[in-house]
């Protein structure tokens, strides 16, 4: 790699690590170098490792034996309500639900997590379970890549462990390849996605129907995201080559005989890569984020190597190693160079636009960008992938666990955290190159923050908010598939695992394949000879195992001197490489480019600046001033780009100045018996009474109020004096209720949707209004509960009769809820509180328009479920300011970058999406009510035992 390719602020030219995956045609090396350390941070012991080790057996057979018993044979469990996650028997989360195929998902995805963790009983139990119970041939429409890597990928992996327990003898001595007739019979289904004239997949088919077909209800799809086409090779050709069905591997098509010498046999799955790499933007190498799949145009044109692209990459790399083809090493060493010359910003990597690859297209992160430092270390790239990985721990240590995004200053931009696995894998993979203790305390950090903010009674349940600590109804396959994978082999010595791990290589969903598939069943395998391939430095096209170079040269210390500058980069307002400066306008002391703050259409050198940018200005006849851009009239390219980045700074400005006013979302924890703080739900705010943000909790049992909708005088003030009054939504306004239970001595009051199954889940945010008048005199705090989540509290006051609960800007630790000494001086979790702007950032090249007046934007507010493609709204591209309402500083808050060096905060803070209405009662029809109380908590007492032991070993 050379200086130019991504190092970026001068750093060195990465060191090459001597553990690390190459491969000449099939031969595979792996090279080990776990015994560098001998001066840094402690190692830790022996016993240490195991006791963190039965951890996570502990945790995996918590969420295993929970899912098993109150959801199996659903696809998921929904820990909150202690039931299964049926497809159609729940509202509806969009793209989310694609993944769910009435196929028991969590058993499959399991597999072969039994295995490593050494539950080989339970492993042939599961088995025997599938072979039982599994219907592939459902009338379900079901996205094609995460079927491909939860459901195929499960079941190969299962029976590439199944088989080597067979051949072992004690375990699995009935099986007969079972599972891999039903990879086989899936494998077929999957099939007819192809049928496109470029050979990528439709993203979607039915089961039981395929593709097009009336009853199959899908096949108008045009457009898929990178990842979702380019993250098939593994699966398809390791069915291939089990089964020697060349159907799934080899498809005959004819390269050109200089290449190949004759025609060659390429996978469907191969054909799908071909056209991605065919379609890559030439000058810059890099791939767009959503492609359409009968034109081959990309769609979203920004790239990263997060959401929506990243298993493409890893796929390329991997799929060298497993089917020992140059051609792959060589794709992917093309893209590496071209991600670290421009995503590259370390610690950061930041999106950019496929043509324009100085551009940020964005000035945040998503969480799925997690995995990259671990396929660096495979690529043998240390130093990047430790400032990457040590610059997300520090984020994770601050809003304990990962936002599914971030902004570039390390703000909440998305809230919610649904239990990703992409940490923990860079994680183990870093130790697995280093041997660093340290990374053994970032996974002991990681299973700390997992039982104390994640465990209820029913499994661990995702983040809806983590800067509020409130759960979603949401335990995902994959969280059982990668996290208690990834953790338990980071603590396990070679002895701990009754098989060698090396033999195998992971997916992308951490399913194992033997690496003995490179030479089973393999079509021709040259080295490509092709000139289509950018010039490089050699450096990233070594063909041999590396040799025995140290990994850190004469400095045992070198990791820790690339982590040390990162440890307080989370808390600097302005963190090294966060914004790209144009290096020669700098250097010839030319003036920085104007920033949208700054602007003012009275100024006329303001105005001569927009034109040179390529904007003009217009004065509508409402007296507003609209901003229009073409860059094609800009004076030069680089004033071009000054324009698309002024464009995108009025964008962002104007969506902060629209939600300046919401507020962010709150906490209703319950705290009694036998919950103890471990449930906690999100709440919507008031904007009227007792702010939360600035004062101390409210904490009080639950009353409900008479008459419930709260509507006239309570004729029960003696029920709710000195209480938490519940009241029903409707009949009224939201502040006539706060000074009806007010008045009969209430300290706060929670308002349920009387919209029988209405969820966070599936709802944007709800915020409580005013009536219209002076609110001062409401003096309480009130907060606002979907129905769902309001019928927890209700069942709990049916079973318990006294339920207490915490008011609160933020989930509180349990410790000091519960005033157990032993804990009293445990360090409260840290949470974002400031809300973060969402902006959508897509921008035009020829022609944009931006108007600060009537822009209206939405955008997404949760990642697809594991890496699918991020999809922000299309906004109105007008601006308009009206000469009044210009300033120079709109807010302090959200000041831009001032290119003469100092550091100002460039990102708008993020506001979750959320509805601010009078109280109103439209009619919603949800699907299944509510699991009752009494039987959620049935089988939670002995759960409560074993939680209060862990509290006391300060799990």
């Amino acid at each position: 790699m050379s200086e130019a390719g991504g190092r970026g602020c001068g750093s060195p030219v990465p060191q090459r690590a001597p553990w690390s995956l190459v491969a000449a045609t099939a031969a595979i090396c792996l090279v080990s170098a776990t015994s560098v350390w001998t001066v840094g941070a402690e190692p830790m012991s022996r016993e240490e490792k195991q006791k963190l080790g039965n951890q996570v057996l502990e945790m995996f057979d918590h969420a295993y034996g929970n899912y098993m018993e109150h959801a199996y044979p659903a696809d998921e469990l929904m820990p909150l309500t202690c039931r299964g996650r049926v497809r159609g028997q729940e509202p509806s989360r969009g793209d989310v639900d694609d993944a769910l195929g009435k196929f028991s998902l969590t058993l499959i995805d399991s597999l072969d997590t039994l295995v490593v963790l050494n539950k080989t009983k339970e492993f042939e139990d599961a088995v025997r379970k599938v072979l039982r119970d599994v219907n592939l041939d459902n009338d379900v429409v079901v996205s094609v890549f995460e079927t491909n890597i939860r459901v195929l990928g499960g079941l190969l992996g299962g029976h590439s462990l199944a088989i080597m327990l067979k051949e072992k003898g004690e375990y699995m001595q009935w099986y007969n390849d079972e599972l891999l007739q039903m990879a086989k019979q899936l494998g077929y289904k999957l099939l007819p996605a192809f049928n496109t004239t470029s050979g990528l997949p439709y993203p979607r088919i039915n089961l039981k129907f395929g593709i097009r077909k009336p009853e199959a209800r899908t096949g108008t799809e045009t457009d898929t995201c990178t990842a979702c086409a380019g993250t098939l090779i593994l699966e398809f050709a390791a069915l291939s080559r089990f089964t020697g069905a060349t159907i799934f591997e080899l498809q005959v098509r004819k390269i050109r005989l200089k290449d190949y010498e004759r025609p060659a046999q390429l996978e469907y799955a191969r054909k799908a890569l071909d056209f991605l790499w065919e379609k890559r933007q030439r000058s810059s190498n890099l791939v767009g984020v959503t492609i359409n799949i009968h034109t081959g145009d990309w769609v979203r044109k920004d790239s990263g190597v997060g959401a929506g692209i990243d298993s493409y990459y890893e796929y390329l790399l991997k799929a060298y190693v497993l089917l020992g083809d140059d051609s792959f090493l060589e794709r992917f060493n093309t893209h590496y160079d071209a991600i670290m010359r421009y995503i590259s910003q370390p610690p950061l990597l930041l999106d950019v636009h496929i043509h324009k690859p100085m551009l940020n297209a964005r000035t945040w992160m998503d969480a799925l960008l997690a995995f990259f430092p671990g396929l660096q270390v495979l690529k043998g790239d240390i130093r990047p992938a430790i400032e990457t990985h040590e610059m997300l721990y520090q984020v994770i240590k601050k809003h304990n666990f990962l936002p599914e995004a971030f902004t570039t200053d390390f703000r909440v931009h998305w809230a919610q955290h649904p239990l990703r696995p992409e940490f923990a894998e860079s994680t183990y993979f870093l130790y697995k190159a280093t041997g660093d203790p340290y990374y053994l305390e970032v996974g002991k950090t990681l299973i700390e923050n997992l039982n104390k903010y994640a465990r209820v009674p029913c499994g661990f349940a995702a983040m809806k908010d983590v800067r509020t600590g409130s759960h979603e109804d949401r335990m995902d396959s994959f969280f059982l598939a990668e996290m208690f994978k990834y953790l338990y082999l980071l603590f396990a010595d070679k002895e701990d695992i009754i098989f060698d791990i090396e033999d195998y290589i992971f997916t992308t969903e951490a399913h194992l394949l033997p690496l003995w598939l490179s030479t089973t069943n393999q079509s021709i395998s040259k080295k490509n000879t092709t000139s289509e391939y950018t010039e490089l430095d050699d450096s990233n096209f070594d063909w041999t195992c590396p040799n025995t170079q140290i990994l850190f040269p004469n400095d045992p210390l070198y990791a820790q001197s690339i982590r040390e500058p990162l440890k307080n980069v989370v808390d600097k307002s302005c963190p090294r490489g966060i914004i790209r400066v144009r290096e020669e306008s700098f250097r010839s002391g030319a003036k920085p480019p104007l920033r949208a703050r700054d602007f003012m259409a009275t100024n006329p050198e303001h105005l001569e600046i927009l034109k040179k940018m390529g904007v003009s200005l217009i004065h509508l006849k409402d007296g507003r001033v609209q901003l229009v851009q073409h860059a094609i009239q800009a004076a030069s390219s680089i004033d071009a780009e000054d324009g698309l980045r002024f464009m995108q700074e009025m964008i962002e400005l104007s969506s902060q100045q629209q939600k300046e006013q919401q507020l962010p979302p709150r906490a209703v924890q319950i705290v009694s018996h036998p919950f103890f703080g471990r449930v906690v739900l999100t709440a919507g705010p008031a904007q009227f009474g007792l702010d939360l943000s600035k004062h101390k909790e409210t904490r009080g049992f639950v009353a409900s109020s008479k008459p419930y909708n709260g509507c006239s005088e309570l004729t029960n003030p003696e029920a709710v004096m000195g209480k938490i009054a519940l009241i029903q939504r409707g009949q009224c306004m939201f502040a006539e209720k706060a000074r009806n239970i007010q008045n009969a001595g209430a300290i706060g009051g929670i308002v349920i949707d009387d919209n029988e199954g209405s969820s966070s889940d599936t709802a944007p945010l709800f915020q409580m209004a005013g009536d219209g008048k002076d609110t001062d005199d409401i003096k309480i705090p009130m907060l606002f509960l979907f129905s769902k989540e309001g019928s927890i509290i209700l069942d709990a006051i049916r079973e318990y009769e006294e339920v207490e609960v915490l008011l609160s800007d933020k989930a509180k630790d349990r410790a000091a809820i519960l005033k157990d000494p032993e804990m009293e001086n445990e360090e409260q979790p840290s949470s974002e509180n400031d809300s973060q702007n969402q902006s959508a950032e897509q921008i035009s090249s020829s022609s944009q328009e931006v108007d600060l007046v009537d822009q209206e934007s939405s955008e997404e507010n949760s990642l697809n479920s594991h890496p699918e493609s991020l999809s922000p709204a299309d906004m109105d591209n007008a601006a308009s300011i009206s000469p009044s309402e210009q300033t120079s500083n709109p807010t302090e808050n959200h000041e831009t970058a001032n290119l003469n060096g100092e550091c100002t905060d460039l990102d708008n803070q993020l506001q979750e999406q959320s509805e601010t209405e009078e109280d109103s009662n439209p009619n919603v029809s949800w699907g299944k009510k509510v699991q009752p109380i009494d039987s959620i908590l049935a089988d939670w007492n002995e759960d409560i035992e074993a939680f209060e032991m862990m509290e006391k070993d300060e799990l």
